[in-house]
Order: C-alpha cells, then structure tokens, then sequence
C-alpha cells in the first residue's frame, strides 16, 4: 500500500444494499461508510449495530497458514479453529497499514479489517503470494457485519444461525456465518461483545431475528464500546503512523515476539528490547465536536502536537470518548487537548505489558 486508499475505495452499492436490509442510513465517516439506524448512545441492555465501517478479508489454500504467518505480527502457523486474535500488517519501517481480528475455519482464515483499507490491504498481501499455495480475496461485498452486544444479542444470534456462542477469544462457524468473540466493555460488570459476519444476501432476515432480542444501535455508537475497551483500529486517518506498541498493540495480545519475521519485525523488537517505550496509548474524555482519527494532540499550555487521535466516538450526550497516542512525558507534564478540548483522563481496562 502506497499511502492511505481514498475514501472510496470501499463498495457503493454493497454498502447501500447493506443500510437498506436494515433500515438505516448511510453517513460519511472518517473510518468508514456507517450506518446510522436505531439508539445514538449506548443502551443498558442487549443491542446490535451493523458495521459497514468493517470489511472481511479471506485467505485461503494449503499454505495459508504458513503464508499469512511471515506477514503479520501474530501467529498463524499454530492457530487452530476457534481461535479468535488480533493481528496488524506493517510497513518495512515497522508501521502499522492495519489492524485486525482473524480466525480460522475449514476454508480460509479470516481478517476483519477497516473498510476503506480492506482491498488494499488484500492486493498488498497478493503481492507476497509468489509459488505459495495461497489466495487472498477482499470479500467484504458479500458479507454482511454486525456488533453484538450482552448475551441475549448473542443467543439470537445463534438460535438464528445454528451457531455456538463463543468467548472472547473465540470463534465459531457454520455454512458461512462467523460469530467471533471480543473483549468485554468494561464496567462495574463487565458486558460481552461479538462480531456476527453472515453472508450479504442474509443481511435483512440477520437483522429481523436479531432486532426481536436486542436493541438496534447505531454504528458509531457501537464504536464507543471499541474505544473503552481499549482496542485501536487502523483507519486511513492513522495508516502508518504508529509502531504497534505506540498504540498498544502488544498488551491487548496483537504482537508475538517469538515468531519469525514479518515486514517490521526488526523496528518492532527493537521498540520492544532497546529500552523504555516514550510513546503509549492513552483512554480520554472531552467536549464539543467530534475528534477525527490522526487528529493533532497538543498540551494544553501550547506547544507542539505530543500525539495523534487513533480513535473516537460520541457518548451521546455532547462529549466524546477518545483513544489517542502521545508522548508518555507529555501526559506526565499536564492535560493535553484536541481541536480546543482539554481531555479528561480515562483508564485502559488492561495492564500495559512491560517494555524490556
């Protein structure tokens, strides 16, 4: 990938298709075409959002495993089905170009990656293919994405698919509908989170069966239990801007030090071997528009930008919770702002892992 893809590199029509079989609308979006139908905020119970801000990418054939396992940060080559982890892919200068959450099944082993990135991220990995037995595919147009939150959304889901419900680490599959398990948001209690993935064409009868059990939600504010439970996302916005640590990657179980290379591996260990890390992630709180991802962090005393928005998402009544990534000494000097915002400080729902 040379550079970020244009805003409209993902489907139109599919996209479209996909707000009509649930009845929402589609809005322009930083991170992606997103379908606003249902709730603005976060609801007490169960809800389901649609995300055509999501694409799938698939990789298949005999060496697949052994293919995807020299490109990625995580492992591959011992993941077995019913597995669910995060995984990026990396510029030569060890920069994230995505973020995603992959699993296994009988056929191929599957990427869900940001929207806008996910056929350019598919047409950057066929470059490697070579003589390997592999095939990658961007089969976002034919899939259908949606967010489950509580159990009750997750119950529906399976009764409609005849699927098991898996934990947060993992994944479960029947004739082409996924249901892949996510970290919590957190709280007093913590509530549980899936990914459903059904082929298009069963979009709207997914939906029905689903909007009887849980509340429709829309896509942005599903992307709020994203942002609390700490989880970035690669969007055109930040699209090689970050070593993985810088943003966490490696506490929330993305990155494996032990695997051999992959583009950046070299940049990536030594960010993790060379000595303290200067740079993090850190969860805040502000007021007033909504921040866009790679969006300046600035002290809020002047000065130069200490970090980048990685992403955000309104709380539904005039704030917004936001990820962002800056200089640890920044945050450790005073508040820091965004266009204007003075950014109260939130905490990760996960210990950051130490930087030998």
């Amino acid at each position: 990938m040379n550079g970020p893809p244009p805003p409209s590199s993902w489907s139109v029509e599919a996209t479209d298709a996909f707000a009509r079989a649930v009845g929402g609308t589609v809005l322009a979006d930083p991170c992606g075409p997103t379908i606003a139908v249902g709730a603005a905020a976060l609801p007490a119970g169960s809800a389901v959002a649609p995300l055509a801000d999501l694409g799938l990418v698939a990789v298949g054939g005999d060496e697949s495993l052994r293919f995807l396992h020299a490109q990625i940060t995580n492992d591959v080559e011992h993941l077995v089905p019913g597995v669910a982890r995060w995984g990026g892919y990396c510029s030569a200068k060890g920069r994230l170009q995505a973020t995603f959450r992959y699993w296994r099944d009988p056929e191929a082993i599957r990427l869900v990656v940001a929207r806008p990135l996910a056929q350019a991220l598919a047409r950057r990995l066929s470059m490697f293919v070579l003589r390997a037995k592999a095939r990658v595919t961007d089969v976002s147009d034919g899939h259908a994405l949606f967010g489950l939150l509580d159990r009750p959304a997750a119950d529906a889901a399976a009764a409609a698919l005849a699927l098991q419900v898996p934990g947060a680490d993992g994944a479960s599959e029947r004739a082409g509908a996924h249901l892949v398990g996510l970290p919590p948001l957190p709280g007093a209690v913590e509530r549980p989170r899936w990914l459903l993935v059904v082929p298009a064409s069963a979009a709207a009868e997914t939906w029905a069966a689903l909007a009887r059990a849980a509340e429709p939600l829309s896509a942005l504010a599903w992307r709020r239990t994203e942002v609390l439970a700490g989880i970035p996302r690669i969007v055109p916005g930040t699209f090689e801007q970050f070593v993985p640590q810088m943003i966490n990657f490696e506490s929330v179980d993305g990155v494996n030090f032990r695997k051999g290379c992959y583009p950046g591996q070299e940049v990536v260990a030594r960010s993790q071997y060379l000595g303290k890390l200067k740079r993090r992630m850190f969860v805040g709180r502000g007021r007033g528009a909504l921040p866009a991802p790679g969006d300046d962090v600035v002290p809020a005393a002047g000065g130069e930008a200490c970090g980048r928005v990685v992403l955000a998402a309104p709380d539904g009544d005039g704030g917004f919770d936001l990820l962002f990534e800056s200089q640890v000494a920044a945050l450790e000097a005073g508040p820091v702002q965004v266009a204007g915002a003075v950014l109260e400080p939130g905490s990760l729902p996960y210990p950051l892992k130490a930087i030998d």
